[in-house]
């Protein structure tokens, strides 16, 4: 009597994954801090930053290459076990609307949990976004705060208020149980002081004493490329 056939079962077991967008121009140890803090409040399988082309809102400063930006990123993350860097943007070769990017982003991991990470800045701006309410509404989002920066409710619509889960003081996530719909966690687990923008302004002025504030790969990369001179 033959062998009675066998048939094999595939689990697939739902990952958490976290998207950070912006220029990151350049990325400095403030964004390494919130990549390394979120990963542990959310129990996150993978974080990747996110570099834009060139930010929709942004239009009035061209940022550094896109190529210059995605090494500097890549030479941060190497070493991270759970933090990497995503091209989707950059190889665009355009400007990209989050509101499009999302989706493409759930099409790729479609068994798997989604969040899309924004700092304390971008959530002030929330509403000239494209379709920002549209993007709040159906995708999971954490925002992390920093110094200098109110996490106002008041500028967004009561239904995206009602999707609002304060996790500030809070340090981990003991269980992976997903609340249902999606929603906007608000974080202080990441906070840091460091901004991009006088960054650059004090390695253009020659401040170089700013470097510990970069990994050091970045900072050998911008001295030898001679980046924001």
């Amino acid at each position: 009597m033959p062998d009675e056939p066998t048939t094999s079962t595939t689990v697939f077991e739902m990952k958490r994954i976290a998207y950070f967008g912006g220029t990151f121009d350049p990325v400095h140890n403030g964004h390494l801090t919130i990549a390394r803090e979120i990963v542990k409040l959310f129990e996150l399988d993978k974080f990747y930053f996110l570099p834009a082309y060139h930010a929709p809102h942004k239009p009035e400063r061209p940022p550094t290459s896109a190529f210059h930006r995605f090494a500097m990123l890549c030479l941060a993350t190497r070493s991270e076990a759970n933090i990497a860097v995503s091209a989707i943007e950059v190889e665009s070769g355009q400007r990209r609307y989050t509101i499009d990017t999302l989706p493409q982003l759930r099409n790729t991991h479609p068994l798997d949990k989604i969040y899309f990470v924004m700092g304390a800045d971008s959530w002030a701006e929330i509403t000239t976004w494209r379709e920002w309410e549209t993007l709040l509404l159906n995708f999971d989002h954490i925002v992390v705060t920093r110094p200098g920066y109110e996490i106002r409710l008041d500028h967004v619509t009561d239904a995206v208020r009602e999707r609002v889960v304060d996790l500030r003081k809070v340090d981990r996530i003991r269980s992976k149980t997903d609340i249902p719909d999606f929603r906007i966690y608000l974080t202080d687990a990441a906070f840091f002081d460091t901004s991009a923008t006088a960054l650059r302004d004090d390695l253009n002025d020659g401040h170089l004493e700013r470097d510990n504030e970069l990994p050091t790969e970045v900072a050998k990369y911008i001295e030898k490329y001679e980046l924001y001179r």
